[in-house]
């Protein structure tokens, strides 16, 4: 699994292809002759891009749904709506679809911003509302999700 970090900020054109920083260009120089799955946010209206490692690693776990029960027949097809492959051209560009653009509401300014094993795609004027959303508590969220882990398990404290 590839772990990526930053938060870059760059802008998309016209026609909707994003040059992407040097620096993210760097950490992504393993992945990409292998191609990008670009998808709907599920939880936030961003983009996500999948580096196919980790693509085809998540549909072997949505592969693993039944897909004769009805809710996981639903989720399936709403978790791939719009989803597209996508590659980096020549100049180090990918170029976002339109009904993407729409569905994440990007205009010009773009926030590039890591996720673990993913980089999230934003219009920066909505990815600094999400993460300025004074009713998330953060404190209370981190302890919510990582207070639990003890030392032992991974040496974080």
């Amino acid at each position: 699994m590839n772990s990526f970090i930053g938060t870059y900020e760059c802008k998309v054109d016209a026609k909707g292809r994003l040059l992407l920083p040097l620096p993210l260009k760097k950490q992504l120089s393993v992945v990409l002759q292998d191609g990008f799955v670009l998808k709907r946010s599920v939880f936030q209206p961003c983009l996500e891009l999948y580096p196919m490692q980790e693509w085809n690693a998540m549909m072997q776990k949505v592969n693993k749904l039944n897909r004769f029960v009805k809710k996981n027949n639903d989720f399936i097809r709403r978790f791939t709506a719009g989803v597209k492959v996508v590659e980096m051209d020549n100049l180090g560009r990918l170029l976002i679809p339109k009904d993407l653009v729409i569905f994440s509401q990007i205009s010009k300014d773009v926030v590039l911003s890591s996720a673990v094993n993913i980089i999230e795609i934003w219009d920066k004027d909505l990815y600094e509302k999400a993460i300025d959303d004074s009713v998330v508590d953060f404190a209370d969220l981190a302890e919510d999700v990582m207070g639990q882990v003890n030392e032992d398990d991974h040496g974080i404290s």
